[in-house]
């Protein structure tokens, strides 16, 4: 009981944090599908910054430091979507895609050259942190916490307050509403979208370092991040794109992932003999019903898609 408990609430952060990333830009009215390859990109940032650190090297700073190399990689990622779907005005759903397929290419290419660069003999697509993932855990009694599920619960926070709360946040929304009426009031609609994009990148990439920390001590990156991106836009949408709904999605969500990590701990789960891979492939399918009953009633921000034209009114 305390493993699902563990793990729900890891992967509850992992798919929170990117699907808030997806609520920003959303709310600014661009969608972003790559939310799947920036989750790649920044776990390759957090675990290269991991590698990278000298031995010795305390706590907070290997948080820290990981945690920032991992939002500036997503954000830098990010910068794709926002020069093609902002600047040229590009196919949102097309970029996104593209964005998916080569964020894992480039990632295996590169560490796979790291690794060669260390040792000619191994060019491999992984990267090992068995030393440096103990920085990120506290063993309570059998539950490991983690500090990324606080930062998560924090991030929500924040994330509700400057939605709601702020000028910033209003703007933004407006902007994802009706772009043209913002404009017609001062508001620079383009600002706002690259503010929503590059929030996306840096929530994403910081959930990609989540989800490669939760539960091993090594990742592959030519398996990506196993769909958590498309994930979390199916917890986004369930939640409305309103951050406290989300949260409560993503907990829904994280607890069928986490069966598939524990269900054989549980006598009877064990006992009916379903296979491994039902267990994992149960966040999906659930998803899939899930918003196959919901969707029907999303209130989705109504300029999201449509590129912005200073000139159109």
């Amino acid at each position: 009981m305390v493993l699902l408990l563990q793990y729900t609430i890891i992967f509850a952060s992992v798919l929170m944090l990117v699907a808030l990333g997806g609520c920003f830009s959303e709310h600014s009215g661009i969608i972003n599908l790559g939310l799947e390859g920036i989750m790649v990109i920044g776990a390759l940032g957090g675990a290269l910054a991991m590698n990278l650190l000298p031995a010795g090297t305390s706590g907070f700073v290997m948080v820290f430091v990981t945690a920032i190399a991992a939002v500036v990689f997503g954000v830098l990622y990010s910068c794709l979507l926002g020069v093609a779907a902002i600047r040229f005005k590009a196919d949102q759903t097309l970029i996104g895609t593209a964005m998916n397929m080569l964020a894992t290419a480039a990632a295996t290419v590169f560490v796979s050259a790291y690794n060669a660069s260390k040792n000619p003999d191994n060019t491999s697509s992984t990267l090992q942190y068995i030393s440096q993932k103990n920085a990120f855990i506290v063993r309570i009694g059998g539950f490991e916490f983690n500090w990324f599920m606080l930062l998560a619960v924090i991030l929500l926070a924040v994330s509700w307050f400057v939605l709601y709360r702020t000028r910033f946040g209003l703007r933004l929304q407006a902007c994802g509403e009706n772009p043209q009426a913002a404009d017609s009031v001062g508001i620079n609609v383009y600002k706002m979208r690259w503010s929503g994009v590059l929030i996306s990148g840096a929530l994403g990439g910081l959930g990609g370092i989540v989800y490669i920390l939760a539960g091993v001590s090594e990742w592959k990156f030519e398996v990506g991040v196993a769909g958590f991106g498309f994930l979390a836009l199916a917890v986004m949408i369930f939640g409305q794109w309103k951050p406290t709904k989300i949260a409560l999605a993503a907990l829904l969500f994280g607890f069928f992932r986490a069966l598939s990590n524990v269900y054989t701990g549980f006598s009877f789960l064990a006992g009916l003999g379903i296979p491994s891979t039902v267990y994992n492939m149960m966040p999906y399918i659930i998803s899939l019903i899930i918003l196959a009953f919901t969707s029907k009633n999303s209130k989705a921000p109504k300029a999201e898609g449509i590129p912005y034209d200073k000139g159109m009114r």
